[in-house]
């Protein structure tokens, strides 16, 4: 019973550095054209079909057409507004090609099939950039820190007879929330071994 009153003090413990922990989403393949592929008139246009989805570094965009009578072929912006397939960035024809978004950024694609890219066979891929962490807070020079006067190693001081000392009202920060988070989870797990010594 005692380990049970245990788990109960350590869940809002555990609760508080779960939610503090961040989780990096693993990268995803999108089928572009769904079950239809890479084709001339598909049931959802290809623009809006990728304005509804979240692209993110290291995705990749799977595209699977007909070999030999399809392509699909990377370029820059101007060459994707004309349909210029002279000057690729990049060509795939292999009927199931795999293109890795590799940064963020805006991808121009169009069908190698000059008259399938002047009939709508484009897609614009915006991939999101990359969150950076906060950079963390520089400590102060060692200048502004007051100078060591005594070598002497610090007292130790026995713990009987010592209170807590009271803190001043502190203004309504999330640092204050999370001591009355913490100090909750706390009370309610010493109210729960409480209850669990009861039996």
């Amino acid at each position: 019973m005692a380990s049970l009153g245990l788990l109960f003090l350590m869940i809002p413990m555990l609760l508080l550095v779960g939610s503090s922990t961040k989780f990096q989403a693993e990268a995803r393949q999108y089928d572009v054209g769904g079950r239809e592929g890479w084709v001339v008139k598909p049931s959802e246009d290809y623009n809006h079909w990728a304005q509804r989805n979240r692209f993110q570094v290291n995705d990749t965009l799977h595209f699977k057409y007909n070999k030999g009578i399809d392509s699909v072929v990377v370029v820059k912006k101007e060459d994707f507004d004309s349909c210029n397939i002279n000057t690729p960035i990049q060509k795939m024809d292999d009927g199931d090609s795999i293109f890795p978004l590799s940064n963020s950024g805006l991808f121009y694609f169009v069908s190698g099939n000059l008259d399938n890219c002047k009939s709508g066979q484009k897609l614009v891929v915006l991939v999101m950039a990359v969150r950076q962490p906060l950079p963390k807070p520089v400590p102060p020079p060692a200048s502004i820190l007051p100078p060591q006067t005594s070598t002497m190693p610090p007292q130790t001081v026995p713990a009987t007879g010592l209170t807590s000392p009271v803190l001043p009202p502190s203004d309504k920060s999330s640092s204050g929330r999370v001591g009355v988070t913490v100090g909750l989870g706390v009370l309610l797990g010493f109210l729960l071994c409480g209850f669990v010594g009861l039996d």
